[in-house]
């Protein structure tokens, strides 16, 4: 790994911290998959999870351990002896593993939740950076909620986690309470203060309370840190983290201003970002930078003009920087082949066995017949729909609905389950009421919706419905997806992709 002072070493924290954000629980397929395409985008430190938390946290850690070979792979552990056994075990499988330790140093931690001296914190802090360094070379230390702690104590607890062993020292700015002004000062003062700081690597830390992550962070690099703890699309606890993908291209666009670079395959960004939305159910928002559907989008006529003429006018980076994909750009129709439906996946970066491409080709030439048109965002909505979903127990083979303005809604379809076809009929207060209500006495799961979205894949009265539901299924919440030029079909596909979800975990704790 590259440490050179103008590198600044991403910190993904999308499979821990982002996980932390109500409802974005992921299962371990998608969790390894994000854990490849964070591999991929050139992240150079993965945080898999929390490994004490839970076996299922455990078993993830370690499988992504076990994977993923470019990037270190990093685990939480409070500073207790289980924690960091639990998380030394799941690593262990890394090929360049990391413990990250953390303990409290605010004075209304300790005074809270702790109830202990600060003398005792700082024993606590040393003692369990040493027993961690027993079990990994690589150690990184958060005193949480920095920004809230004594300087002077600050200084001395980081100081005796250098020498006890801390390789890397986080300064978390836990609630979002900094501003860029004294959150870069601290990281300043850091440097000024603490005598073998050069023996470690400076890391921020922040979240989104005030919407001041990003340029807390930033402030930060330009003070002298050297790693970012970031998540894609900024998910994470109450407002979330900093975002990744902002961080990457304000260094990148800024190079002059922060002289600093990272390692990031930028051109990943927009394809990661969307697999990520699509695992924890997180609509991006449209204005969001660098991701949003917006970002490099132009209404106004003067822009417009300015953007044909020279694009640089308008725009500081381009779409292409960030993957988004060309603006109509057709890959493929009717006529088109298997083999170049699999070239052009393998072009998109996404790899799947002959069994699933067998059944996203089907889709796709289905969808070929019902549009003009077929995109890359149209590929991808197929591959996520068909080819990468779980082992289906449920199998939508026929749906009929009927709806209008004076006429009660009334779906009727029928599933498939083991090789047997099972028909149901309901009404309801709407087509995708009813028709959810059909599923339910099919399959005799009792799911509750909790959350329904439909966005549209691309642009035309033609574009693929992408419909996305979140359900508890037994007090367990689980997303769904489906995608399909009918909505109300995408809608069934997403409810029972749900369904099938929630079957899955408990065949898996079985």
């Amino acid at each position: 790994m590259n440490n050179k002072p103008d590198k600044v070493l991403i910190f993904d924290t999308t499979l821990r911290d982002g996980e932390q954000a109500p409802g974005a629980s992921m299962n371990p397929k998608e969790k390894l998959e994000i854990a490849f395409a964070l591999e991929r985008l050139g992240v150079d430190i993965i945080e898999a999870g929390f490994p004490i938390a839970s076996k299922g946290d455990f078993d993830s850690v370690k499988n992504v351990a076990k994977h993923i070979k470019g990037s270190m792979i990093c685990a939480l552990a409070r500073s207790l002896k289980k924690d960091i056994d639990a998380a030394g075990d799941a690593v262990k499988g890394a090929k360049r593993p990391r413990i990250h330790v953390f303990l409290a140093t605010s004075k209304i931690h300790l005074q809270y939740k702790f109830k202990k001296t600060p003398q005792e914190i700082l024993q606590i802090a040393v003692d369990a950076v040493k027993y961690a360094r027993g079990k990994v070379d690589n150690i990184e230390f958060s005193p949480e909620d920095a920004s809230r702690s004594d300087k002077d104590f600050l200084y001395k607890v980081l100081e005796a986690v250098i020498k006890a062993g801390a390789t890397t020292v986080n300064i978390p700015d836990t609630v979002g309470y900094a501003t860029p002004l004294e959150y870069g000062q601290l990281i300043a003062d850091i440097k000024n203060n603490v005598p073998n700081i050069g023996k470690a690597i400076i890391s921020t830390h922040c979240h989104d309370d005030l919407g001041l992550a990003v340029a807390n962070s930033l402030a930060a690099v330009r003070n002298g840190a050297r790693q970012v703890e970031c998540t894609i699309n900024g998910i994470g606890e109450r407002a979330g983290n900093a975002s990744m993908e902002e961080i990457v291209m304000a260094l990148k666009t800024r190079a002059d201003f922060f002289k600093c670079s990272t390692g990031i395959h930028t051109r990943e960004i927009y394809r990661t970002s969307r697999l990520v939305s699509k695992a924890t159910g997180f609509v991006v928002p449209p204005n969001k930078a660098i991701v949003g559907a917006n970002a490099f989008r132009h209404e106004s006529g003067i822009h417009q003009d300015g953007i044909l003429k020279e694009r640089s006018t308008y725009e500081i980076m381009s779409p292409e920087d960030v993957g988004v994909p060309a603006a109509g750009g057709l890959v493929l129709g009717k006529h088109s082949g298997r083999h170049a439906f699999k070239d052009r996946l393998k072009f998109l970066g996404i790899m799947i066995n002959d069994a699933e491409l067998d059944r996203a080709f089907d889709r796709f030439k289905n969808l070929a017949d019902k549009k003009k048109q077929v995109f890359d965002e149209d590929l991808m909505a197929i591959v996520d729909d068909e080819a990468k979903s779980i082992v289906m127990t449920w199998a939508l083979k026929e749906l009929l609905a009927t709806s209008g303005t004076n006429i009660a809604p009334q779906v009727k379809v029928t599933l498939e389950s083991k090789g047997k076809l099972i028909t149901k009929e309901s009404s309801g207060d709407g087509p995708v009421d009813a028709c959810y209500k059909a599923i339910e006495a099919a399959t005799k799961c009792k799911a509750k919706l909790l959350e329904y979205g439909i966005q549209s894949v691309t642009q035309g009265k033609d574009a693929l419905g992408e419909v996305t539901v979140k359900v508890s299924v037994d007090g367990k919440n689980v997303i769904g997806h489906g995608a399909s030029t009918d909505i109300i079909e995408a809608s069934a596909k997403a409810y029972i992709n749900a369904i099938n979800k929630a079957i899955a975990q408990e065949i898996t704790k079985k």
